[in-house]
């Protein structure tokens, strides 16, 4: 049973405290993953990503620059 009910789980005392020595109910619990965890990118891609977007600012500023000749 996930989550007894206190009042009639033995070992607990009125207001459901846990007598000293007596070892508390276990909690309800699962095991394993619900759903599979995302796939995370690939070390080319943390390479290749910050890479394109360095360009892309560059040939901006350039872009700037050589409006303003």
């Amino acid at each position: 049973m996930p989550d007894p009910d206190p009042a009639t789980t033995p070992g607990l005392e009125p207001g459901g405290g846990v007598a000293p020595g007596d070892t508390p109910p276990s909690e309800a619990g699962t095991s394993g993953l619900s759903a599979p965890e995302p796939r995370l990118p690939s070390r080319r891609t943390n390479l290749v990503v910050p890479i394109v977007i360095a360009v892309l600012v560059a040939a901006a500023a350039l872009a700037f620059f050589a409006a303003r000749l």
